[in-house]
């Protein structure tokens, strides 16, 4: 299941989001199914003993597939 980062056409919310094979994705916002599929730029740094590590945000805020609230890292 690849995460694809996504515009919705109609209420021009950006969202990332998994998509299963077979499944149409939609906009969490408005739930349209117009959307334009945006291109993933990975962030690097020069230095990797300098990099800071990416501590995730607040449970909810992962974006997990089970709903708000569900939490992938436990």
């Amino acid at each position: 299941m690849p995460m694809y980062e996504y515009a919705c056409e109609a209420c021009s919310h950006k969202f990332e989001t998994l998509v299963r094979s077979g499944s149409t994705p939609e906009c969490p916002n408005c739930h349209s199914t117009q959307l334009e599929k945006l291109l993933s730029v990975f962030a690097t740094t020069g230095d990797s003993a300098k990099a800071t590590p990416v501590m995730p945000g607040p449970c909810g805020s992962c974006g997990n597939p089970n709903g708000p609230g569900s939490c992938g890292f436990q």
